[in-house]
């Protein structure tokens, strides 16, 4: 009488028994093998689109603002707002597309290393930052669509709708400082990259959004006089030093600044062939004829008006943070943080100041001696604010980083 086979045949196992359990390992650990290769690929061809996504839809934000200056807003589905939004869209359905893989890979167990739940949602923390950064963006534009019809075109950049859009791209450019430390080693010339360019992008938003505080110097003066000054350098030290301290190249600054200028000078040649190819029709003259002189579109045409420039376009202001740059490389903020941010923003004030002392449009709102001290002390606190944050910032990315697709 024969007795039960208790064991698999040799067809599924093939070889001796010593070597069956080497078999057995490679059957199940090829596919898992296969799959984090697929999600380490997939995740870093979504960081590059994103990437170019954020360059175009940054395309489109430029001209935007000059299609507000020098042109008016007739409707939602101007030039510019088509090249942002759909820019959006694309780097929208990437992100979700990534979550949603990483999603469907994770039914029915547990979820991949290096990735957390959230709403049901599985995907790494720099990739549920993403999506909700453009969601934030996305939910901005009928709301900006509102508040233009209720409020006609002449409505600044710190407008509600403008900052919400703002921060939900800002949020969404951080998390793009936040993959590649998730998905590439140390050392990685592709990490460095993508570091240096979602630094410049964040760094490039930054400066737009501190723009409008030439209006507040313009019309108050005061202590408010200082409002660019103070905010660019919470923003420059903050950028720069994250940048550094993810990097860890001490020439991190100047590199992301060259980046930014780069970035803002085709941002111009783009807005300049848009309105070449597009050739809308202005009605700013109208608007500003009915005009109190106070509006941001009102504000900025004088001040151009009295420096001798164009509206929207001064390539100083984005010359002046170099200066900070450097100093944050010489005194090397990887090891001194708080020194280099103190006399980064010493720097910056000393140059922005004296920048804004030349500018005849202000000449008339320069406040006295002891202003000007609590101007210094607010820019440096802005700049110790900044490196403060970035230090915080960089040390909690680099203990959470995941190393599950660094193969």
């Amino acid at each position: 009488m024969t007795q039960p086979r208790t064991t698999a045949p040799d067809t599924i196992l093939a070889g001796p028994p010593t070597d069956r359990a080497a078999n057995s390992a490679v059957v199940t650990t090829v596919p898992a093998a296969a799959r984090a290769t697929h999600r380490a690929a997939m995740t870093r061809a979504a960081v590059w689109v994103l990437l170019l996504a954020k360059l175009t839809a940054g395309w489109g934000l430029g001209w935007d603002i000059r299609w507000h200056l020098l042109i008016g807003r007739d409707s939602f589905w101007i030039p510019p707002h088509v090249l942002t939004y759909a820019s959006i869209t694309a780097a929208v359905m990437v992100a979700f597309a990534v979550v949603a893989l990483e999603t469907w890979w994770a039914r029915g167990g547990r979820a991949p290393s290096g990735t957390v739940r959230i709403a049901g949602l599985v995907a790494t923390p720099g990739f549920h930052l993403v999506w909700l950064g453009m969601a934030l963006t996305i939910l901005a534009a009928p709301i900006d669509d509102l508040w233009h019809r209720l409020f006609g075109i002449d409505v600044t950049l710190w407008s509600p709708p403008h900052l919400l859009g703002l921060a939900g791209a800002q949020v969404s450019t951080l998390a793009l400082l936040v993959v590649p430390v998730e998905i590439w080693p140390a050392g990685s010339r592709a990490r460095g990259v993508a570091l240096f360019v979602a630094a410049a992008f964040l760094f490039g938003t930054f400066a737009i959004v501190a723009d409008p505080a030439g209006r507040i110097a313009f019309l108050y003066g005061g202590v408010r006089f200082f409002t660019w000054p103070v905010l660019m350098a919470l923003f420059t030290i903050f950028t720069l030093t994250l940048t550094v301290r993810l990097t860890g190249w001490r020439s991190a600054p100047i590199i992301v600044l060259v980046i930014s200028l780069a970035v803002q000078l085709s941002t111009w040649a783009v807005t300049d062939l848009g309105f070449a190819l597009v050739k809308p029709t202005s009605v700013i003259d109208e608007v500003l004829a009915v005009d109190d002189g106070t509006s941001p579109i009102a504000v900025a045409h004088e001040m151009a008006r009295r420096n001798g420039g164009t509206p929207g376009r001064s390539l100083t202001v984005r010359l002046v943070p170099l200066v900070p740059a450097l100093a944050l490389a010489l005194i090397d903020v990887r090891r001194r943080w708080v020194a280099a941010s103190l006399v980064s923003g010493a720097a910056l004030f000393a140059v922005a100041v004296a920048t804004m002392l030349r500018a005849p449009a202000l000449a008339h709102a320069v406040p006295g001696a002891g202003t000007f001290v609590a101007g210094l002390g607010l820019t440096v606190a802005a700049a110790a604010a900044g490196g403060w944050l970035a230090v915080r910032l960089a040390t909690h990315v680099a203990n959470r980083a995941s190393t599950s697709f660094r193969r």
